[in-house]
């Protein structure tokens, strides 16, 4: 389970809304000084991530709280999200690769690209597919585990 920190912003009948400060790790390793990433998070800074959460301790507004989510279920949302897109970019490329040799075309490689795009457009379509799909999935909800009390803070609602 990877946990994070956060904080209960909003609790209604059915739904538990918590806040999160984004972190970065840039910095910390020997290359920050020649990195585009670590530059890029300078510029970007730490913002706050509002999101839904499964609340099963009764957690109220203001209190900070340990939030979880499985490690399979972050895994597979980072595969379906960067590797599916380009899994079918690659393919429709190869396909059109396949088709403009068979066929002899002259401007094979606009082919090659054409397919390409239309494959990431695919892939791209599936993950939304899959997004919807898992969207009301407990699995892929964060989980309030415990309260914490170092971030108790008081929110004006």
């Amino acid at each position: 389970m990877i946990t994070e920190d956060a904080i209960v912003i909003e609790v209604s009948d059915d739904q538990t809304w918590i806040e999160t400060q984004r972190k970065s790790t840039c910095g910390q390793c020997s290359a920050n000084k020649g990195c585009g990433t670590s530059v890029l998070s300078k510029v970007m800074g730490n913002k706050l991530s509002k999101m839904k959460a499964i609340n099963n301790i009764d957690a109220k507004v203001g209190d900070g709280v340990v939030v979880g989510l499985s490690e399979s279920s972050l895994l597979k949302g980072a595969f379906m999200t960067y590797i599916l897109p380009l899994a079918y970019l690659f393919i429709f490329a190869s396909v059109g690769q396949f088709i403009s040799s068979d066929l002899s075309l002259l401007n094979s490689e606009m082919v090659v690209v054409v397919f390409a795009i239309i494959g990431f457009i695919f892939g791209l379509k599936h993950l939304k597919r899959f997004s919807i799909s898992i969207a009301n999935n407990k699995h892929y909800q964060p989980v309030i585990l415990k309260k914490s009390p170092l971030l108790n803070i008081s929110i004006n609602t």
